[in-house]
């Protein structure tokens, strides 16, 4: 019996961790107008939550990162934020965000979310790369393919080249080592351009993804997946398999 008891409990202890979801602090509420934040930001919550691996709350402006609680509560950080007309982070919540992500925490970057605290260069290296006003640009937006490198990784596998409907970024700055997951081919910049990339900061790992323009734009199942994907692994250093 007290076996048996010593196996339920053992059961339902390994039940409730996989049950456990994983915490995203999703931080938006600012962009350029082109980007309706107000639509792309619940589309992404939808995203991660209706996989069933996410459990997302949902926070405005960079004042959110004042709050060092919040950050230590979460398992990972979504940047859906560019401060076009709002305040920049506080210097409190700039070192907030850096000692979270080298502490362990992951930190997913969504397209112009890399644009953020321009005055920061330290944040420049926590993207890997970042999008510079009037260097970095992008052609008119269209329907364009973007080409899986890494067929074998984790947040990729299975995935196959796909079109996508949206901005295509292109001169993104930054000279940080990156693994490149997909890139796709610029008219703009005559370039092959990183669309999906991580790096290692600390003991934290970042997703850097360029999608996202509008809620049309997230609804490729690819890109679905990828962020799916991309937030799990930043968070965990793994991906499982989804339901």
């Amino acid at each position: 019996m007290r076996r048996l008891l010593i196996a339920i409990a053992s059961f339902a202890i390994i039940t409730s961790v996989h049950a456990a979801k994983i915490n995203v602090l999703l931080i938006t509420g600012d962009d350029v107008k082109s980007h309706n934040w107000r639509e792309t930001a619940p589309e992404t919550k939808k995203i991660l939550e209706s996989s069933g691996k996410f459990a997302v709350t949902v926070v405005e402006g960079a004042k959110a990162l004042d709050d060092a609680d919040a950050l230590k509560k979460c398992d990972v950080i979504y940047l859906h934020l560019y401060n076009a007309t709002t305040p920049t982070a506080s210097d409190a919540g700039k070192a907030n965000l850096l000692n979270a992500v080298k502490g362990g925490k992951g930190f997913v970057v969504a397209h112009l979310a890399s644009a953020s605290f321009k005055e920061w260069e330290e944040f420049k290296k926590l993207c890997g790369r970042c999008w510079v006003m009037k260097t970095s640009g992008h052609g008119p937006r269209s329907v364009f393919k973007v080409n899986i490198k890494e067929k074998n990784n984790p947040i990729m596998k299975g995935l196959k080249d796909f079109e996508q409907d949206d901005e295509l970024y292109a001169k993104l700055q930054g000279d940080a080592p990156i693994r490149v997951l997909a890139t796709a081919d610029s008219d703009w910049s005559n370039k092959t351009e990183p669309m999906v990339f991580t790096l290692n900061y600390g003991k934290g790992r970042v997703f850097h993804h360029t999608f996202g323009h509008d809620v049309k734009s997230l609804s490729t199942p690819e890109v679905r997946k990828l962020i799916e994907r991309g937030a799990e692994w930043a968070a965990t250093g793994s991906v499982q398999p989804g339901k």
